[in-house]
């Protein structure tokens, strides 16, 4: 009796669990959209996060990227609009791309309810926007800048959304416009529902939100992770030489549809794009230097697969968030966790299976931990494939394009031709030779450091730490200094690293 009590409970606990966009309480206008948008049922960060913001609680949701952040606030959002003319809804987002598309999505969720939507950014006309503000729209999505322009030269009369929603809060504040944030919220009402977004969770971000917020609610589906488990982790070792080979190389071995490359500076961007397409590979660049039109054409073209490859810099890719991406290669690894964890969120999203992969040096090896540890996730040793890998990995696609080959009237005269000096089966083997001499895999044979030199690099590297605490304890001060260099532990190099500097330097 008490076994199927016990069942009993566990059958009800699990048809609670279940739940669907229906039995959140939205309005039919936005199920309908929901429906026209292909999704089935909420995400976890949606369906924690409708209810609350339903509810007119302010909220703060940690979540990896591409888990549906947007429809979470926007859905319930929408919802309790009113609809009345004024503007009920503004969105901060760290880029115009960002900026775009979210505004792109709100429109489509709030098409069946007339919503307009309206984007502002820097680099447009002040004049259009305001004018389509003015125009009845309920929803603004605005990078910092140039919302805090407008506030602060009065340009919006009786501007008072409802609800305030800070997208990629994290990103801000690497980006530098946590002041600007600040200043912001100092214009709009102390009357209002906020919602606070971010992947990570830093202290200053924290601080923010302890200001901005009342009583919020926290809604985390990271699970001790900041990354997705739906994104495969590898790195492979290298020699700094073997850098544009073994990036060529692994994307010759992946079946990489669509690909971000990130780099660390806008100079290697511009050699690596070019690198790429020499190499056959439809890529191009994008970094802070180009000129705003030259940057909206390359994000164009990545969206629509007339580029494949995006080679970027950190800083100019945060917003880009296209749903096929297959793959993200780290050419360089990550100076920050936090950075770590934007590039790989470019792919695995919403519910796709992504793969990042990382290059670093045996030098390296201490970031990769950094990383390892503060992210808390898991990352897998792999080795590059060699040509002889290779050519054998690319043997069954050859016999299936072979098979599936459509047969040319023309082909029996070249037969006939070839048969009056050649056997029919050195025939064959030579057409088969052909195909794989087009199988034109650059590089060399092997690239990265094999596992036997990988281990004895390894282990004398353990040894120089362990001989350098040794001298510590002996109090040779001299020495001291540079062990610490070398393990970048304490040393200021490795501060600078992660303060606001070098954020200074990327942006």
């Amino acid at each position: 009796m008490q076994e199927n009590a016990q069942t009993n409970e566990n059958t009800q606990t699990q048809e609670e669990e279940i739940i669907t966009f229906d039995s959140l309480g939205l309005k039919p206008e936005i199920l309908k959209s929901i429906k026209f948008a292909g999704f089935t049922a909420p995400s976890p960060i949606q369906a924690q996060a409708i209810p609350i913001i339903l509810a007119g609680k302010d909220m703060v949701g940690q979540a990896h990227t591409g888990t549906g952040k947007t429809a979470a606030f926007s859905l319930p959002a929408l919802n309790n609009m009113k609809l009345d003319g004024s503007v009920e809804l503004l969105v901060i987002t760290p880029t115009r791309e960002l900026a775009t598309q979210v505004s792109d999505e709100i429109f489509k969720y709030g098409r069946n309810l007339g919503v307009k939507t309206v984007t502002v950014y820097g680099g447009s006309s002040y004049k259009r926007q305001l004018d389509l503000i003015g125009r009845g729209a309920s929803v603004v999505v605005a990078t910092p800048g140039r919302m805090l322009d407008i506030l602060k030269k009065g340009m919006l009369n009786d501007f008072a959304p409802s609800m305030v929603v800070l997208d990629e809060a994290d990103e801000m504040l690497d980006m530098g416009f946590l002041d600007d944030i600040n200043e912001i919220f100092s214009y709009l009402p102390t009357s209002r529902q906020t919602l606070l977004f971010s992947a990570t969770m830093p202290q200053p971000i924290k601080t923010l939100a302890n200001r901005i917020l009342k009583d919020p609610e926290f809604v985390s589906i990271t699970k001790g992770e900041t990354t997705n488990s739906d994104i495969e982790q590898l790195y492979y070792v290298i020699d700094e030489h073997e850098r544009d080979d073994a990036i060529i190389r692994l994307m010759d071995s992946e079946d990489t549809q669509k690909s971000v490359v990130f780099c660390r500076t806008k100079s290697e961007v511009d050699r690596l794009s070019n690198v790429l397409s020499n190499a056959g590979y439809l890529a191009n660049g994008l970094h802070g230097d180009m000129e705003q039109r030259q940057r909206e054409t390359v994000i164009k073209g990545f969206k629509n697969n007339s580029v494949k490859v995006l080679v970027a810099t950190d800083v100019a890719a945060r917003g880009i968030h296209v749903n096929n991406i297959s793959h993200v290669f780290n050419y360089h690894i990550p100076f920050d966790p936090e950075s770590y964890v934007h590039r790989i969120g470019r792919t695995g999203r919403a519910g796709t299976k992504g793969k990042a992969i990382t290059l670093l040096t045996p030098l390296e090896f201490k970031e990769l931990q950094r990383i390892k540890q503060k992210v808390g996730t898991s990352m897998a040793h792999a080795f590059v494939p060699s040509k002889n890998d290779l050519r054998n990995t690319t043997l069954d696609n050859i016999v299936k394009n072979i098979e599936d080959q459509h047969i040319y009237d023309e082909a029996h005269k070249v037969l006939d031709r070839l048969k009056e000096d050649i056997d029919e089966e050195t025939i064959m083997f030579k057409l088969i030779s052909m195909i794989l001499d087009k199988q034109d895999i650059k590089g060399p044979n092997n690239i990265g450091i094999p596992e036997d030199k990988l281990t004895a690099i390894l282990e004398r590297a353990s040894k120089r730490r362990d001989g350098g605490r040794n001298s510590r304890n002996r109090g040779r001060g001299g020495y001291r200094g540079n062990s610490r260099n070398r393990a970048g532990g304490s040393g200021s190099r490795d501060r600078n690293r992660s303060g606001g500097g070098y954020r200074g330097n990327r942006r």
